[in-house]
C-alpha cells in the first residue's frame, strides 16, 4: 500500500510538469493552428540556462529559474517573429522549420556540452512527510507552482484584455482584425508564453533528473498524446490529459517494465485518433 501511494504521489508530481508543457503546446495550436515541433527545445534551453547561471555565473538556482523562464520565452518568441510569422499559413512548412530548429538546438548543446548529463540543484531542499511517505520539497514546489501558473493563465485568458484578444484571435483572425486586434501580436504573445512555461518545466525536470541535449524529446512526444487525448486546443483537456498520461507513464514504468516508458502514451495517442479524434473535451480555442 505504501509503495502504491508513493508511486501515486510521484505520478501527481510529474504530471504537473507535463501539464505546463502540454498547455503551451496546445495554446500555439489553438490560437495559430500550427504544431510547434521546437516546443521540446524550450525545455532543453530552460534547463541549460539554469545550469549555466548556477555553475558558470555562480548565481543561485532561483536566479537561474528566472533566467530560464526569460531565455526560453525569448527563444520561442524569436522563432515565431524570425521565421514562423512569414509562413504561418502553411502548417507543413511550420512543422519542418520548427523540427529543424529543434534539431539545431540539440546539436548546439551536444557540441557545447557533449552527452554527459548535467545535474541541476533543487529549487527547494529538504523533504516533506505525506501520508507516511517522504516527498522531496522540490517536487512539492513544482506541483504547487504548476497549479499557480495554470490558474494565472486561465484567469489571464478569460479576464484580461489581452487574454480576451487572444481568445478572439483563436476564434476568427478576420473577426479579430475588424475590432482592431493585431493577430500577429497575439500569436507572438502565445509563443512567448508557451516558451516560458516549457522553460520553467525544464528547470524542474533537470533538477528531478538531469539536463541532457535530448531531454526535450520525451516531453514533446508526451505533449502530442496529452493534447490529442484532452482535445487539441483545450486548456482544460491538456491539464486532464497530462494527469491521465502522467499516471499511465509512472504506473507502467513502476509495475510493468521501465523499458516501456513512452510506449503507453503512444498507444493512447493511436487509440484516441482512431476512436475519438476530437479528444475528451474537443476544442475550446478555434482557429480562423
Amino acid at each position: 500500500m505504501v509503495d502504491a501511494l508513493n508511486v501515486t504521489i510521484n505520478a501527481v508530481m510529474i504530471s504537473a510538469l507535463y501539464a505546463l508543457v502540454a498547455i503551451g503546446f496546445t495554446l500555439i495550436f489553438g490560437v495559430g493552428g500550427v504544431l510547434n515541433l521546437a516546443h521540446g527545445a524550450n525545455i532543453t534551453i530552460g534547463a541549460f540556462t539554469a545550469f549555466y547561471v548556477t555553475t558558470a555565473v555562480g548565481l543561485g538556482i532561483w536566479v537561474g529559474a528566472i533566467a530560464a523562464l526569460v531565455v526560453a520565452g525569448l527563444f520561442s518568441a524569436a522563432l515565431y517573429a524570425g521565421m514562423i510569422r512569414w509562413v504561418q499559413d502553411e502548417p507543413i512548412t511550420v512543422m519542418i522549420l520548427t523540427l529543424v530548429a529543434s534539431i539545431a538546438v540539440e546539436q548546439f548543446f551536444l557540441v557545447l556540452e557533449g552527452t554527459q548529463p548535467k545535474a541541476l540543484p533543487s529549487l527547494l531542499s529538504g523533504q516533506l512527510s505525506l501520508a507516511g511517505n517522504t516527498v522531496q520539497a522540490n517536487q512539492a514546489l513544482a506541483f504547487l507552482l504548476s497549479w499557480v501558473l495554470i490558474g494565472l493563465l486561465v484567469a489571464g485568458v478569460h479576464y484580461t484584455r489581452t487574454g480576451k484578444a487572444v481568445l478572439a484571435t483563436s476564434m476568427s483572425t478576420k473577426g479579430a482584425a475588424l475590432v482592431g486586434i493585431e493577430s500577429d501580436r497575439m500569436y507572438l504573445y502565445t509563443w512567448l508564453l508557451a516558451g516560458m512555461l516549457a522553460g520553467i518545466a525544464g528547470v524542474f525536470l533537470g533538477s528531478f533528473r538531469t539536463a541532457t541535449y535530448t531531454m526535450g524529446r520525451g516531453p514533446l512526444i508526451l505533449s502530442f498524446s496529452i493534447v490529442v487525448l484532452g482535445g487539441i486546443g483545450s486548456i482544460r483537456g491538456s491539464v486532464v490529459g497530462a494527469y491521465l498520461i502522467g499516471f499511465l507513464e509512472v504506473f507502467t514504468v513502476s509495475y510493468v517494465d521501465s523499458s516501456l516508458s513512452g510506449l503507453a502514451s503512444l498507444v493512447v495517442l493511436v487509440g484516441v485518433l482512431l476512436f475519438k479524434p476530437e479528444g475528451l473535451f474537443g476544442r475550446e480555442l478555434a482557429e480562423a
